[in-house]
């Protein structure tokens, strides 16, 4: 692990301009109060492990085991079952959005960001256990598809909280490796876990009866239980966030929309470059979402990866992010997030690319360009988080991060319906690869621009 326990004195800097009624000086007084004056290794620690429990939704329930299984025949005809998929995690995006940002501004004013943390965590739990009880069958597919869409609107309003901490964790010098660690605790988890879930469940180590889909069903259990114990730390380690004196009024549940109409009018006011990197952001952050999505079902589809070989490759990718993430940290810390990110879309691009045009390749191909796509991806994401991360003001951190996780899933449609389009267009699967490639070169496009100097980002 970085060594992020020296001492640090953060730097002064402007406060940013969307900071509402609040004055600047009590900006100031809050970010001294709130924000550590060094970077404790017992809390980063506590707050990367929920990055590594939740790997339990993230790679095994929605990428590589559950979302696989309930894609099956065993539910109904291909194309089908994944049309409803598709439309099941499309309404959940549409709540996410709806529901994040007020979520998250309404932590920041009652003080109760780990206590939502929690509440929102352990919904997550329960619908993962719950997967237990969908047996391969056509009329549980709903059943399925139901807790699938109901624990991404949770995972989704945990992580805003989730990312509201990083600023209690982390000081101004430190919050790229912090940030890096987070992200890569998440792909370790995943790897581990893959690898319980592939030689315990798949290969039958654990005796598990190999009929009635009871590997991935049992797999959903241990799963649950490996994310609920992981978010523990978190919860006992760091503070509860209590807000400060530069805490705005809490105000109704509908009078929130109200708020949220007034801060992005004054973004676009004031810190225009902001409102577009949230543009940019949610653009990229989908192209990235794609690739992790469509690349079990490519590695199948395309290249002729069996159930077992699609773990063993999503065991590989986590390790090939998980090292990348970490390692890239420091660099944020000392180039900034823009060159990160735009450096990780240009080798995403490039692999996606050559993902497509050598897919006679074989599974060779997909190994070697498709880890390179993974090499990319955590970079890219955590180095969009420390980007907005920088430039929130103290006490805001859950509202803007809830804007954050609005704005991705505003166009959260975009990297399913360009990926569909394409294969739909040519009738070869492999075609879904451009679209997601494009989506990537969109945000790429639209992140450029966008200048990240405190000037541009301050009043």
């Amino acid at each position: 692990m970085t060594d992020m326990s020296s001492p640090e004195t953060p730097p002064s800097s402007p406060t940013p301009a969307f900071t509402g009624a609040v004055p600047t000086d009590a900006l100031a007084a809050a970010a001294g109060a709130e924000g550590p004056q060094r970077t404790s290794r017992k809390a980063v620690v506590a707050w990367g492990l929920w990055d590594w429990g939740s790997a339990a939704f993230n790679a095994v329930v929605t990428t590589f085991v559950f979302t696989v299984y309930l894609t099956s025949s065993s539910f109904g005809p291909s194309g089908t079952v994944e049309a409803q998929l598709g439309w099941a995690l499309a309404g959940a995006g549409l709540l996410i959005a709806l529901l994040a940002p007020i979520t998250g501004q309404r932590s920041d004013t009652s003080g109760r960001r780990k206590l939502w943390l929690a509440v929102n965590t352990y919904i997550v739990v329960a619908m993962t256990a719950a997967m237990v009880f969908v047996a391969p069958d056509p009329s549980y597919l709903w059943l399925g598809l139901l807790l699938v869409a109901a624990g991404n609107v949770f995972f989704e309003f945990a992580g805003v909280n989730y990312n509201a901490m990083l600023s209690q964790v982390s000081t101004p010098r430190s919050i790229g490796r912090v940030s890096g660690f987070g992200w890569g605790m998440g792909y370790v988890g995943g790897i581990v876990l893959l690898l319980i879930v592939y030689f315990g469940f798949i290969q039958g180590l654990f005796g598990v009866p190999d009929d009635d889909g009871w590997p991935v069903r049992l797999a959903m259990v241990v799963s649950a239980v490996w994310f609920g114990l992981f978010a523990l730390p978190v919860l006992f380690a760091v503070p509860e966030y209590r807000g400060s004196g530069a805490r705005r009024e809490r105000v109704g549940f509908f009078a929130s929309y109200a708020r949220l109409g007034r801060d992005i009018a004054r973004l676009w006011r004031e810190s225009r470059p902001t409102l577009w990197f949230l543009l940019a952001s949610a653009v990229f952050r989908d192209g990235l979402a794609g690739v992790f999505t469509f690349g079990g079902v490519l590695a199948a589809s395309v290249f002729g990866f069996s159930a077992g070989e699609v773990i063993i490759f999503a065991i590989a990718a986590n390790i090939v992010a998980g090292v990348s993430t970490i390692a890239v940290g420091a660099l944020d810390d000392r180039l900034g997030a823009k060159p990160v990110i735009v450096a990780a879309l240009v080798g995403l691009v490039i692999s996606g690319l050559l993902v497509f045009f050598l897919h006679d390749g074989g599974q060779i191909v997909f190994w070697t360009a498709g880890l390179a796509l993974c090499l990319f991806v955590g970079p890219a994401q955590s180095a969009s988080r420390t980007f907005l991360a920088r430039i929130i003001p103290p006490g805001r951190e859950g509202e803007v991060f809830g804007l954050y996780a609005t704005t991705g899933r505003a166009v959260s449609f975009l990297a399913p319906t360009m990926f569909a389009l394409f294969v739909a267009i040519s009738g070869e699967a492999y075609y879904g690869i451009l679209g997601i490639v494009l989506v990537l070169l969109a945000g790429l496009l639209l992140l450029l621009p966008v200048r990240s100097t405190p000037s541009t980002l301050s009043s």
